[in-house]
């Protein structure tokens, strides 16, 4: 079997490549028989050139746009919705045009979309977590900036994480979909939604319009507020300036309508250095500002408003409650130096508000993670062999069993899905993906993770081998998690690594951070791989031909990962912020990981008392809070404080959180107004103002780093 093909050239091709008439919802109930009967579409046009090359391309910009929300909020977002309504509209529009001749098939879609994810998603979790964090355990006084990475190693890192993730999800994949038949709801509503956009054509036509309305309107903001386009004299020197400010001082009003007594105690707190003059404190010096950038307003929307409202109120009890006694808090450190909790308003974000944000995150996703001991259980039984495809087939009605352990199917379907005539039986083991490709894909994905490891980190290789092989055990777990919940323990499952490895090697802060990337990175990119093929499964895709897909956006990712990387960071400053400026990217993932690792190195003995009480009080309230989240009824838990939501409120500056709750609001009430309509456009918006503020905003950057300074 040829694995690359040809597209759809006749009109009899291009009528056999048309999706199948039973819906992915009916599909989903198929054993896996009962699939390669119905639904499995043979050699119909999927893995070909085209669509290789425009899931490369697509993934390309994606990745930028991951990069550039991730180090802004934490997040990294499926790539998967904004990929199958891109490609579609952008095919449909070249065809229109009369530059591409037959319209791509929604196999074709289904494969580009896979090499999109591999790109877009599946590559870049450590460059908003791990690796900034490095960067930042780099900075002093005397180099600000800190010390990069070379970028070699960093490419190389990326490669590796990204295959190592696509090759160990291979085992899992017949288990969790095919027998199990696990939801992976983010596949699920892919496949739902290509069924779609090739069923209403018209439909799929307005959303794409309100996607590239929304991409170039939000990509104008970049230029206006972040390009270094005019030039002024200050001090008698030449500096470069944009036409808007990132953001304005429009709620410093709000203490003068207010009873002084309200007020007078976090606008004059701290030693009277911080006050020159006498001069109080405005509310700008907190960060309580207005952010005039609109890709996290749109990011809010996708994270709703729940979690948003709760962001707010975290920076808030930060600004207002914790950051006054930090600034007062003075303490003589080991070196004799006279220091407080916090320094400045301005920088208690990354200071106290880090020692009590991250423990909150930390605890809360732990909480979370060990309250799925069924999933965890289950992941463990997947490995042993035949244990998946007995439970599937306990599961099963009586009549189906037989049908679960036969290994070839006697009659297929025709293309569309319509019962045919008796045709040679197919072999499941020439379509799945082999255990070849596994073994031989182990083999060079996981000793390329062990040798730059070695050579990049410093990290010796039999532990290099144990983190491997814990990254296998843990990516079960995780793709087991995503296939049930649609929620992939990355972050949670890195903290497991910091913890064994802080026992492991607790003088290194850089294996601590890197081997808890091996098995972040590859979880996401296995999960993000099963998702893909769960798509691909319920419109009847071949799944060797899809993982192929997926494994060459591994390329195009580490590329545009790492040249997007290097841009948007050129130096420490724009994650840590400077006196005249706010931090740019503030990146509250990798200032997690930083100070999990700072723990273990140094102790929390050489840490402020302040925030020795901040952890403890940090980790108290995170695991309570995950424990009401589980415990509370599911019609009650909207109420209940997210966790997510008030830690990351006190590790971002205060305009951030606020930007994405005014988006989380729209959404809701959009929602609330207008189910339907919200349903069909609020995501495309979203994705729309998300890609084009990310992707001028890397250019802009590009100009700024290169051209303009």
């Amino acid at each position: 079997m040829s694995l690359l093909q040809e597209p759809p050239k006749t009109p009899e091709e291009i009528e056999a490549s048309k999706p199948l008439e039973i819906p992915p919802e009916e599909v989903a109930t198929f054993d896996e028989a009962e699939w390669y009967a119905r639904a499995y579409r043979h050699d119909a046009p999927q893995l070909t050139v085209r669509a290789i090359a425009m899931g490369s391309i697509l993934g390309f910009f994606l990745a930028f746009t991951n990069v550039y929300i991730g180090l802004k909020t934490g997040w990294f977002l499926g790539v998967n919705l904004t990929a199958c309504i891109l490609t579609f509209a952008i095919w449909s529009s070249l065809q229109s045009a009369g530059l591409a001749k037959t319209p791509l098939s929604i196999l074709e879609t289904t494969c580009a979309v896979s090499t999109a994810s591999g790109a877009g998603y599946g590559t870049g979790f450590l460059l908003i977590t791990a690796l900034p964090a490095m960067l930042l355990l780099t900075v002093t006084k005397e180099t600000p900036g800190g010390t990069h990475l070379h970028w070699p190693g960093v490419a190389l890192w990326i490669f590796f994480l990204a295959a190592l993730g696509v090759v160990v999800a291979i085992p899992m994949k017949r288990n969790m979909i095919n027998r199990e038949k696990l939801k992976f709801p983010s596949g699920t509503a892919a496949a739902l939604t290509l069924q779609g956009l090739y069923s209403r054509g018209a439909e799929a036509s307005t959303r794409a319009r309100a996607l590239f309305v929304t991409a170039a309107v939000s990509g104008l903001v970049p230029v206006l507020k972040e390009l270094d386009i005019l030039k002024k004299v200050v001090g008698g020197e030449v500096v470069r300036d944009t036409i808007l400010p990132g953001q304005s001082n429009v709620f410093d009003w709000i203490p003068r309508v207010l009873p002084e007594s309200w007020t007078h105690r976090m606008l004059n707190a701290g030693p009277a250095t911080l006050h020159p003059n006498g001069a109080a404190f405005k509310l700008s010096d907190f960060y309580i500002k207005l952010d005039h950038g609109v890709a996290l307003v749109f990011a809010g929307i996708i994270v709703g408003v729940r979690i948003t409202a709760w962001m707010v109120v975290g920076g808030l009890i930060l600004a207002v409650v914790i950051t006054p006694p930090a600034l007062d808090a003075e303490w003589t450190n080991a070196v004799g130096k006279v220091v407080g909790a916090a320094t400045r308003p301005s920088s208690a974000w990354k200071e106290i508000g880090i020692w009590t944000g991250a423990p909150i995150l930390v605890a809360s996703g732990l909480v979370q993670f060990a309250a799925q001991w069924r999933t965890i259980v289950r992941a463990i039984e997947g490995m042993i062999p035949g244990r998946a495809a007995k439970r599937a087939a306990e599961a099963a009605p009586e009549e189906e069993k037989k049908k679960l352990r036969k290994e070839d199917v006697d009659w297929t379907a025709s293309p569309t899905g319509k019962e045919a005539p008796r045709r040679p039986k197919v072999a499941v083991e020439d379509v799945e993906v082999p255990g070849s490709w596994f073994v031989s894909g182990m083999a060079f994905a996981g000793t390329g993770v062990v040798v730059v490891a070695w050579l990049v980190f410093d990290i010796p290789i039999h532990l290099g081998l144990l983190a491997v092989a814990m990254t296998f055990v843990l990516a079960i777990v995780a793709c087991r998690a995503t296939g049930e919940s649609d929620i992939t323990p990355a972050g949670p499952l890195g903290k497991i690594m910091q913890l064994t490895y802080g026992v492991l090697m607790p003088q290194s802060m850089t294996a601590n951070l890197q081997t808890a990337a091996i098995t972040a990175s590859a979880s996401a990119s296995s999960a993000d791989l099963l998702n893909d093929l769960r798509c691909g499964y319920l419109l009847g895709a071949n799944p060797r031909r899809q993982f192929i897909a997926q494994a060459s956006g591994i390329v195009t990712g580490t590329v545009a990962m790492t040249l997007c990387y290097f841009i948007l960071v050129p130096d420490a400053t724009v994650l840590t912020g400077t006196d005249l400026r706010p931090p740019a990217f503030p990146a509250p993932g990798a200032q997690q990981w930083k100070a999990v690792a700072e723990v273990f190195k140094y102790g929390l003995g050489n840490l402020h008392p302040m925030s020795q009480v901040a952890i403890r009080c940090g980790l108290l309230a995170g695991t309570v809070l995950a424990l009401l989240e589980i415990i509370v009824p599911k019609a009650y838990r909207k109420w209940v404080p997210s966790p997510t939501g008030i830690g990351l409120g006190m590790v971002l500056p205060f305009f951030y959180p606020l930007a994405m709750f005014i988006g989380g609001l729209f959404g809701w009430i959009a929602t609330t107004k207008n189910e339907k309509w919200a349903q069909r456009y609020v995501i495309a918006i979203a994705a729309g103002g998300i890609a084009g503020e990310s992707i001028v905003g890397v250019i802009v950057q590009a100009l700024n780093n290169f051209v303009l300074h």
